[in-house]
């Protein structure tokens, strides 16, 4: 009888332990490296969602979740970025004497390294002003940082360092992403170097006017990874590893994490890394509407049924919209196949391609819905692309003035000031899209008519110029 009950106890525990190898072998997929390359080259995004992939997360003897692979993987290529500026002080005694003192501020974030010859993106807001910036990487090798190019809109950067053969991060997609999926924020908070965490995503598609008053895209991923000051510019990965988002922002009301976390997107990411290197400056692409989000409320109050898709508040015109055939109180279901639901969704859609890219966009007018194929346009209501280019020490890249800016503030040359950063340009009081007509009265076209005024200038140069407001301006500036 003994031996009997011996023989059960036996073979249950057989089974049993069956039962939890075959669950783990199941469900546990191995983590493959990916070593497929980041090309820092635009494709036009296609918006397939129908298949989502599955993440590949490890299990413990425990059964509890393991990121061990994917944090192995992830930490050698996220980096601490520290910098440094002069921040201009005035004192009594420079009031008297007619001096100017400068106070040295320090700061520092985080990095991800995106193609093994060391471009890293980062939050424009870690490297904005600085005037000298240093990449630590996680084995404390120390490298000098270029800014290739800023994105203030998206709150991105792209540096480059003198390096080869360096670790780095695979884009995975961040429209594969669900609610619930577990993802590991790698950054450098505090000064604590390297440092992991783990939380789930909490929700997509958020906005939190993290930069209000400012034209900003935001469409962030939340999660409830821990993120601090320092870990912006840091990773968002997923289990396998892959990069999913650039961590940007916490909401809290003591500046430290309580609980909410959010990263841009790894798609927009992509897309404004490549055009950073391409043309030095993001290529922005408009529709040419004003939109508002439907609820309850706003469907009664439009005489609408139902609260789905994008309202068309206002057309622009002459803008991409009108020119589709896209009216006020249209209401935009979908881009591309892919379902819009909030004014955050489609701006986040729209970001993924440059001006001249055609999308085709489910649009509702009363009770009949369309197809309605739209080609986007850039800021000036054209289809070109503009290239940024930079003068040296002057601390801002700038572009050529378009033919509209130019009619509309009835000037006949200039040069527009864009991706102002620390230097000699903020330094005397110039704004970010100040228009420089004249330097040292003669008119300024081109960059390199720029150049040859400040070859020719001396130790000073004197700009006339104007604000896409209208507002005209005149600076002087010291060159030595």
């Amino acid at each position: 009888m003994k031996t009997k009950s011996l023989l059960l106890n036996l073979l249950s525990g057989i089974v049993g332990g069956g039962i939890v190898l075959a669950g783990v072998l199941l469900f546990a997929s191995p983590n493959k490296a990916d070593n497929s390359d980041n090309q820092l080259v635009y494709n036009e995004q296609k918006s397939d969602n129908v298949q989502v992939s599955k993440v590949a997360l490890s299990v413990n003897a425990l059964g509890s979740a393991d990121f061990c692979n994917a944090a192995e993987k992830c930490m050698p290529a996220v980096v601490h970025i520290k910098t440094s500026y002069n921040q201009p002080t005035y004192t009594l005694y420079d009031f008297i004497f007619g001096t100017q003192s400068a106070m040295q501020v320090s700061a520092s974030g985080s990095g991800v390294i995106v193609s093994s010859d060391g471009y890293i993106v980062t939050n424009n807001h870690v490297i904005e002003n600085a005037e000298v910036i240093e990449v630590v990487m996680n084995n404390k090798k120390s490298y000098t940082g270029k800014v290739i190019g800023r994105d203030a809109t998206t709150d991105l950067a792209l540096l480059k360092i003198d390096a080869t053969d360096l670790p780095y991060l695979t884009y995975g997609n961040s429209d594969d992403l669900r609610i619930g999926e577990w993802v590991l924020a790698i950054g450098n908070p505090f000064n604590l170097t390297s440092t992991v965490t783990a939380g789930i995503v909490s929700a997509k598609a958020r906005n939190i006017d993290a930069n209000s008053g400012n034209q900003v895209i935001e469409s962030y991923i939340q999660t409830d990874a821990a993120v601090n000051p320092g870990s912006s510019g840091g990773a968002l990965v997923n289990a396998k590893g892959e990069l999913v988002g650039i961590n940007s922002a916490i909401a809290s009301q003591t500046g430290s994490y309580v609980g909410y976390s959010f990263a841009i997107p790894v798609n927009m990411v992509r897309k404004i890394v490549a055009d950073l290197a391409e043309f030095g400056s993001a290529q922005r692409a408009y529709m040419g509407i004003e939109m508002m989000d439907l609820n309850s409320q706003t469907a009664k109050k439009l005489n609408i049924d139902d609260v789905d898709g994008v309202y068309v508040a206002r057309v622009v015109s002459g803008g991409a919209a009108e020119k589709s055939g896209i009216s006020a109180g249209d209401i935009i279901l979908a881009v591309n196949g892919t379902k819009v639901n909030s004014a955050t969704e489609l701006l986040e859609m729209i970001s993924l391609y440059r001006p001249g890219a055609n999308v085709t966009l489910d649009v509702k007018s009363g009770s009949s819905t369309r197809k309605v194929d739209l080609t986007l346009q850039n800021r000036y209501g054209g289809t070109e692309l503009s290239k940024s280019e930079s003068v040296n020490d002057l601390g801002a890249n700038f572009e050529p003035v378009s033919d509209q800016m130019k009619s509309r503030l009835r000037i006949r040359n200039g040069l527009q000031v864009t991706d102002l950063s620390a230097g000699k340009l903020a330094a005397s009081g110039i704004q970010n899209g100040f228009i420089i007509v004249r330097a040292n009265n003669k008119n300024i076209n081109s960059v390199q008519d720029l150049e040859n005024a400040i070859k020719s200038s001396g130790n000073a140069i004197f700009l006339e110029g104007i604000y896409p407001n209208g507002m005209t301006g005149y600076y002087a500036l010291k060159l030595n």
